[in-house]
């Protein structure tokens, strides 16, 4: 019997993985194991999910993953694969069908070029929320993040493509798109006022069939963020 609901210290570990799947590791609201899923779904490859509360680990999960993060990913002969970036190449490599990583050594230099530059993005969608919350003043963040869209918006206008691989959605997309998705609920919305392409380009993505798969309300988001910034993480929310 699969369930959404998150395993958490105590619980029993699940039994062996499907033959014919893939498992990941998940929490339903983590943007790092949302990557993972998006390419799970764009391929469309077997898999079950096991949800993990990260508050509250099961002790079993340790020795799938040191760190106690996900995703994490688990094959039915026992392999472990871990951190989100690793975890999307190695599921484009093992599944070669509807293939999301270019071809040319130099293109998949490209992308992974273009990911070290959005890893320095993602703090500031975490930082920006944090820092209100605490009364402080933002602006500078959020001129950066700005300035940060800025480039991103002037990528795709130099390129003349409709997403950042080209004219259909490549593996870079899927990595940049969780925090994309948030934009509403961190209130950063406002940040994509000056930059139009990066704009239709998050509005092409919305029309994603993996996309779609694997996004929550704005409500769920909402609520989840209350519980997780109240310090009681709901990692069940809507189930």
């Amino acid at each position: 019997m699969s369930t959404e609901k998150c395993f958490a210290k105590g619980s029993a570990a699940p039994g062996p993985v499907p033959e014919g799947q893939i498992r990941i590791y998940s929490m339903r609201f983590c943007p790092f194991a949302q990557r993972t899923r998006l390419v799970l779904n764009a391929k469309g490859i077997k898999h079950d999910t096991i949800n993990i509360n990260l508050q509250n680990k099961p002790e079993w999960y340790f020795e799938r993953n040191p760190f106690g993060l996900v995703p994490t990913l688990e094959t039915p002969a026992g392999e472990v694969i871990y951190e989100s970036p690793i975890t999307c190449e190695y599921l484009d490599e093992v599944y070669p069908e509807n293939k999301l990583l270019p071809s040319s050594p130099f293109g998949k230099a490209q992308q992974k070029m273009m990911l070290e530059h959005f890893s320095k993005v993602t703090p500031y969608f975490y930082k920006i929320p944090t820092g209100r919350k605490n009364g402080e003043d933002v602006s500078k963040l959020e001129a950066e993040l700005k300035e940060k869209f800025a480039k991103l918006n002037e990528d795709l206008v130099n390129k003349k493509t409709k997403f950042f691989g080209g004219d259909s959605i490549t593996m870079i997309d899927y990595m940049m798109w969780p925090w994309f998705e948030r934009l509403e609920i961190f209130e950063l919305k406002h940040c994509l006022d000056s930059t139009p392409e990066l704009k239709k380009w998050t509005e092409r993505m919305l029309e994603d069939p993996a996309v779609k798969a694997t996004m929550h309300s704005e409500d769920t988001y909402k609520a989840f963020y209350k519980s997780y910034t109240e310090g009681k993480p709901n990692y069940d929310y809507g189930l």
